[in-house]
C-alpha cells in the first residue's frame, strides 16, 4: 500500500531520528530496550504457580527463617540468594510474587551487566546486542529469573563482576583512580557471586591470573619463546624485574594498580565480601554463627552438598547438558485453574548452534586472539566445576554459567561475521531462535496449556520426557 505523500516527510524524519537514536557506537539505549522487554515478559504471570515449585520448597522456608532469625535451615548453601527472597517477602508479602520478584530483578540486572561486559570487552555494538538477545532467549536465564532459587543471585553477581572487570582495563579508566574503582567493584561482585552459590568458584581465579600475565607481558618479563620476536633476557634481568612485576603501577592491564594491590582486590576482598553475606546468621536465636565458626562452617556446607546421593528422575551429567539432552521439569500439573508446565531446557537452536561457534572461538584463541580464548576458557571452567565435582546428583540448570558463555561465543562469532559482511548466519540464527522461543514460551512460563498431554507437543527427543 502506497504511503500518502503528506506522510512521507514525517516518516523520513522519524526514520532519521530512530537511526540517530540507536546508531550510536555504544549500544546502551538498545540494550536497555532489550533488557526492559525481558523484564516485562518475565513479570507477566510471575506469581503463577501460586504455590512453591521444585526447589522453592527448600529456599522459601529458609528465607522465612532468615526473616524470623530463629535457626538455620538449608545450611548447605550460602545465604545471599535466600536473603534476596527474604527481601521480596518483606516488601511484597509471603506469596509467590514476593518470593520470585527478587530473582527477576537479579536476572534483569545480570542480563544488562553481561551485555555491557561483552560490549567493553569486544568493542562491537553488534556482538553485544546479539548476546543480549541470545541470553534473554536461551530459556535457562529466563526460567531461573522467574523462580525462587539461588542460581540467579550467583549468576547476576558474576555478570556484574565481569562487567566491572572488563571496565577496569579500558584505556579511559587508565588513571590512578578509575581503574582501581572498577577493580574493587569486580572483586566485590565476584565475592557476592560465591554468596549466592559456589558454582562460579573456578572462574574467580582467572581475573587475578590474567592480571599477573598481562602485567608480566607489559613489563617484558614473559619468556621470549612465548612471545615471537622478543630477544632472550638474562636471568639477572628477570630476577630484577620480579620486583617491578609485583610493585610497578605504570603498566597494563590497570595502570595505577600494582600486582600486589590487584591480588588484594581480586583475591582477599572477594572472600571478605563472601563471608559478609553470612552476617544475618550471627543473630540466629538458636546456634548463632561466630567468627571462629565461619571457616569450619564452609567445610560443613561442602560435606552436606556431597551427602545428597538419592537418585532423582531428572538427574543428568555435564556432557548431556552440552547437547541439550536431559532437561528437568520444574512444574507440570493442573494448578491455578489450568494445566501448566515449566520445562527447564535450553533453546534447541542457540544451544546447539553455539557449539560450532565455540569451536570457532577456540581456533581463534589458539591463533592468539584474546577475547575468543577467554570465552572458551570461561566456558570450560564453568563445566569443570561439575565434571570433577563430587556431588552425585546434578541437573541441567547447573549449565547456567557455561550456557551464558556459550551464548557469548555464539554472539562473538555471528557478530564478527556480520561486521565483515557475512550476515545470513546471524539473521538466520536470530530468526530461528526467536521462533523457537515463542513456540516454547507456554511450556517455559507456566502459561495455560490445552490439556494434560500437551507436553507431548514439545518432546522433540525421547530423553526430554
Amino acid at each position: 500500500m502506497a504511503i500518502p505523500s503528506f506522510l512521507d516527510a514525517p516518516l523520513r524524519a522519524l526514520r532519521a531520528h530512530v537511526r540517530a537514536y540507536f546508531g550510536q557506537p555504544d549500544p546502551l539505549r538498545a540494550t536497555v530496550l532489550i533488557v526492559a522487554a525481558f523484564f516485562l515478559l518475565g513479570l507477566w504471570r510471575l506469581g503463577i504457580p501460586s504455590k512453591t515449585m521444585f526447589d522453592e520448597i527448600h529456599y522459601v522456608p529458609a528465607a522465612r527463617r532468615l526473616i524470623e532469625l530463629t535457626r538455620r535451615l538449608n545450611p548447605e548453601h550460602p545465604l545471599l540468594g535466600k536473603e534476596a527472597i527474604a527481601i521480596g517477602i518483606r516488601l511484597f508479602g509471603d506469596h509467590s510474587f514476593g518470593w520470585r520478584f527478587p530473582n527477576l530483578v537479579l536476572g534483569t540486572i545480570g542480563l544488562f551487566a553481561g551485555t555491557r561486559a561483552l560490549w567493553w570487552a569486544s568493542g562491537s555494538r553488534r556482538v553485544s546486542l546479539l548476546f543480549a538477545f541470545l541470553l534473554a532467549t536461551d530459556f535457562i536465564w529466563f526460567i531461573l529469573s522467574r523462580i525462587a532459587m539461588l542460581d540467579m543471585a550467583m549468576a547476576s553477581m558474576m555478570a556484574l563482576g565481569m562487567w566491572q572487570w572488563a571496565l577496569s582495563a579500558r584505556p579511559q579508566w587508565a588513571d590512578r583512580r578509575g581503574g582501581r574503582v572498577h577493580l574493587i567493584c569486580a572483586g566485590l561482585f565476584f565475592g557476592l557471586s560465591l554468596g549466592g552459590k559456589w558454582n562460579g568458584a573456578p572462574l574467580l581465579v582467572l581475573p587475578g591470573l590474567l592480571f599477573a600475565w598481562q602485567r608480566a607481558a607489559a613489563l617484558e618479563l614473559i619468556p621470549p619463546r612465548l612471545i615471537p620476536g622478543r630477544r632472550p633476557r638474562s636471568l639477572g634481568a628477570v630476577v630484577t624485574g620480579l620486583g617491578r612485576w609485583l610493585f610497578a603501577t605504570r603498566a597494563g592491564p590497570v595502570r595505577g594498580v600494582s600486582l600486589v594491590e590487584a591480588g588484594l582486590w581480586l583475591g582477599l576482598w572477594p572472600l571478605v565480601a563472601y563471608l559478609a553475606t553470612f552476617a544475618p546468621a550471627f543473630f540466629y536465636q538458636v546456634q548463632p554463627m561466630t567468627f571462629a565458626g565461619l571457616i569450619p562452617w564452609q567445610r560443613y556446607m561442602l560435606q552436606l552438598q556431597d551427602s545428597v546421593v538419592k537418585p532423582h528422575r531428572y538427574m543428568s551429567r555435564w556432557w548431556q547438558w552440552i547437547f541439550n539432552l536431559r532437561p528437568i521439569w520444574f512444574l507440570y500439573e493442573h494448578i491455578d485453574g489450568e494445566q501448566r508446565g515449566i520445562l527447564m531446557l535450553g533453546n534447541p537452536v542457540s544451544m546447539l548452534v553455539g557449539l560450532p561457534a565455540l569451536a570457532w572461538c577456540a581456533v581463534k584463541g589458539w591463533k592468539g586472539e584474546a577475547l575468543p580464548a577467554l570465552i572458551v576458557v570461561l566456558y570450560v571452567l564453568s563445566l569443570i566445576f561439575w565434571a570433577i565435582n563430587g556431588k552425585p546428583v546434578q541437573f541441567y540448570y547447573h549449565y547456567e554459567l557455561a550456557g551464558t558463555f556459550l551464548m557469548a561465543a555464539l554472539a562473538l562469532t555471528l557478530g564478527t561475521w556480520w561486521d565483515k559482511g557475512l550476515k545470513w548466519p546471524g539473521k538466520t540464527t536470530l530468526a530461528l531462535t526467536a521462533v523457537v522461543f515463542i513456540g516454547f514460551y507456554p511450556i517455559i512460563s507456566a502459561a495455560p496449556l490445552p490439556g494434560k498431554k500437551s507436553y507431548v507437543d514439545y518432546m522433540w527427543l525421547k530423553s526430554w520426557r
